[in-house]
């Protein structure tokens, strides 16, 4: 019954002329430079996402934001006033964004319940992974339209064939570009692009013959690897330092592998992705303690770079990621005798 209410009351907001959202298939977008003053007649925003035309009369007042990547895009928009609720984070929230994070209702530690999520009455709903909008989450998107609630899910995120057939930074920086126009503050995201940008340059202008390091990126698992493949955010960030991805032939964000591919391989670095579920220690003594992967040069040489699971995905981390492996490579090649 309590579930049927908040729908029922959602319904009737979605109808409100200065509330409405106008979509075509899902939820999206919006105008103004200025939301405070952004009238409720503004033309609408248009945007394809996820190969969805979707259109958003005015900026979103109330969202919700499930993953972490998306929580902090928002928040490095300056978007905390229009968030409505928030869940699912990997690592905490980065310390310049803990203040305007502190404002916003945590809904629950993972994916909020449907009945949690419509109590905090959302007008437009983002998510990073598919599954923000999968049956443990906020549901399907088109069943959220229904109701006048937006959505946004992130390139990364979007199910075949609407992913992007190799995840690039210009796909993170159309996402930032995409918010930042559905709430109405593009001036926003051009000056955090643009920062972004120079740090991205900065950290590649570190690395001397960066191309000749070959580069395994261990995401978890130690019965089978699961390594960095071709095309998602870890390729991404290997592709933006210029290293060589030592198994970029495999197709995907991720695949799974074998240790004696690995050792054939014999790749210079070894990107530990450290996550609660599977920590960089663990992994690290795990290829110290193996027979074979223990005589590997990077595992002598202990030429291991540590990245944060949260600075993997498509988001503002990004950069993250890509300053940590560009410091941990930094000078490396002379040594590798590459």
């Amino acid at each position: 019954m309590r579930e049927r209410a908040v729908w029922s009351t959602l319904s009737r907001r979605a109808a409100a002329p200065l509330t409405a959202l106008v979509l075509l298939l899902a939820g999206c977008g919006a105008a103004d430079d200025d939301p405070a003053t952004a009238p409720a007649s503004a033309a609408p925003v248009n945007v394809t996402n996820c190969g969805t035309p979707v259109t958003v009369a005015a900026p979103p007042k109330r969202a919700v934001t499930l993953n972490q990547p998306a929580t902090e895009i928002m928040l490095a928009l300056g978007l905390a006033d229009r968030m409505a609720g928030t869940a699912y984070l990997d690592d905490a929230i980065l310390p310049e964004y803990a203040d305007a994070y502190a404002t916003v209702p945590v809904l629950a530690k993972e994916y909020p319940a449907r009945e949690k999520l419509l109590e905090a009455e959302p007008d437009f709903v983002y998510g990073s992974f598919q599954s923000a909008f999968g049956d443990e989450g906020a549901g399907d998107r088109a069943g959220l339209a229904k109701l006048g609630v937006g959505s946004y899910l992130s390139p990364a995120g979007c199910p075949a064939p609407h992913r992007p057939a190799k995840l690039t930074t210009d796909h993170v920086f159309t996402e930032i570009r995409d918010i930042a126009a559905i709430f109405g503050v593009p001036e926003r995201a051009e000056k955090l692009i643009a920062d972004q940008r120079a740090r991205l340059a900065a950290a590649a202008d570190r690395i001397d013959d960066a191309a000749k390091l070959s580069v395994l990126w261990w995401d978890a698992g130690t019965d089978a690897p699961s390594v960095g493949a071709c095309c998602g955010g870890p390729g991404m960030i290997m592709s933006a330092v210029g290293v060589t991805n030592a198994f970029a032939d495999l197709t995907g964000a991720w695949a799974d592998s074998g240790w004696e591919t690995v050792a054939d391989r014999d790749p210079d670095v070894i990107v530990l992705v450290d996550a609660t579920w599977d920590t960089a220690a663990a992994k690290r003594t795990f290829l110290t303690g193996h027979a074979t992967l223990r005589h590997l040069g990077a595992v002598t040489g202990q030429r291991f770079v540590v990245i944060p699971f949260s600075s993997t995905s498509a988001g503002v981390r990004l950069v993250l990621g890509v300053e940590a492996l560009a410091e941990g490579v930094a000078g490396l090649g002379e040594g590798t005798g590459r």
